[in-house]
């Protein structure tokens, strides 16, 4: 079904089935899928295929070439109607690969809002991608990568499957990431390394002097104390007792499971 009021190139293919919505345009020579669902005021250019079980939100804007809820490279994959969730407003730059889950995985690749992939990004089968994070040229997530709210991956970067990189973390260019990323810290080298609190950051989104006084108290803790994470854990959790901004510490523990960078 196409709504009325979209704008859908006389050379773009549109299989029966898709759902397009209100003041979608479609470029010419793009190609979507019978279960692709697109959300209205969603802009995509020419050259893109969307295929797959993909749903795709309200205001996004997907550029040439990029490549969308295509098959994952899972060697388990065997055909199952997984699927890719992309919110609102992102923006997904040229040669952007975004694969659909596997069963194994939960079914699911899950993008948020207000995203920037840029050019050459890939993002493989059940990724996890929160909200306003950056992704720079050809910064690539193998499968099962969880990035929280407003995480920054620097060109030419890599992580590794099942990483967990915590909320407002900057990574560095060219980092290779192969261990879970505590929110808040700045990070680069291969393997990645912790290299401080990413305060420049936390300015820009408004914290307050008191709480990053308390994130950094937290990386002190971790990093610094010689402690293990088990003996500072409860020191942690008093913290985020009165401070709210320390709470996504104990959540990013919880899910952890690779072990966090050194």
């Amino acid at each position: 079904m196409i709504h009325p009021t979209a704008k859908v190139h006389p050379q773009a293919i549109v299989e029966d089935g898709a759902k397009i919505g209100e003041n979608v345009v479609i470029g010419p020579f793009t190609i979507i899928g019978k279960d692709v669902e697109i959300g209205k005021g969603t802009i995509v250019h020419s050259h893109v295929v969307i295929n797959g079980h993909t749903r795709i939100g309200e205001d996004n804007e997907i550029y040439q070439f990029a490549s969308i809820g295509e098959v994952n490279q899972d060697l388990k994959y065997q055909g199952e109607p997984t699927r890719v969730v992309i919110g609102n407003r992102n923006r997904i730059r040229e040669s952007v690969t975004i694969h659909r889950g596997t069963v194994q995985g939960g079914g699911v690749t899950k993008i948020g809002d207000d995203n920037l992939f840029m050019i050459n990004v890939h993002i493989a089968h059940d990724c996890v991608i929160k909200n306003r994070c950056i992704l720079a040229n050809n910064a690539t997530l193998a499968g099962h990568v969880e990035l929280d709210d407003f995480v920054i991956v620097g060109g030419m970067s890599a992580i590794h499957q099942f990483v967990v990189v915590g909320a407002h973390v900057m990574l560095g260019g060219g980092s290779m990431v192969s261990q879970d990323v505590p929110p808040y810290v700045m990070a680069q080298g291969n393997h990645a390394q912790p290299f401080g609190v990413n305060i420049e950051g936390l300015k820009r989104r408004g914290f307050d002097k008191p709480t990053m006084h308390a994130i950094r108290n937290v990386y002190k803790m971790i990093y610094r104390s010689g402690k293990t994470l088990d003996e500072v854990m409860p020191e942690i959790e008093q913290i985020a007792a009165t401070e709210s901004a320390i709470s996504f510490f104990l959540d990013f523990f919880k899910r952890s499971t690779r072990g966090i960078i050194r």
